[in-house]
């Protein structure tokens, strides 16, 4: 039984979560520099089953995709090649960051640690693999 990994993709930084093997919790893994987030997933994957990657779809307000997603297709393109047997999920994650900021501010993390954009990009990331789950489970609920 594999596990389910997520992507909030960034031009700089890409921030990585991951499920448990039952795949009930999302946990944030890392923020890895995007430049080396294949590398970083044939690395994890070897060492750790994992049966399809959720990646965060950036998208405008009124469902029309945003600018990011010029930089997000060239990603795609080398993660695809990178697993071919891999599937591959898009998911909506507009206002992750929005969200993650918020969680942090609730949970009282200081200044310094709400402006740490590796701790933010990855718990974005946690927050898109969660709510991929959450949809999961409603559909099958039904």
């Amino acid at each position: 039984m594999g596990r389910i990994l997520a992507i909030d993709f960034g031009r700089k930084r890409t921030g990585i979560a991951v499920t448990d093997c039952l795949k009930i919790v999302a946990n944030g893994l890392d923020t890895v520099p995007t430049h080396k987030v294949v590398e970083f997933l044939k690395q994890y994957t070897a060492k750790e089953p994992v049966e399809l990657i959720v990646v965060g779809e950036p998208k405008k307000l009124d469902n029309t995709p945003s600018e990011s997603q010029n930089y997000l297709h060239p990603f795609l393109k080398k993660l695809r090649e990178a697993f071919p047997d891999m599937p591959i999920e898009m998911f909506d994650e507009r206002f992750t960051s929005t969200i993650a900021h918020q969680s942090m501010l609730s949970g009282g993390a200081r200044k310094s640690t709400r402006q740490n954009k590796d701790i933010v990009d990855t718990i974005a990331a946690t927050i898109i693999l969660n709510d991929y789950l959450q949809s999961k489970q409603r559909f099958n609920s039904i």
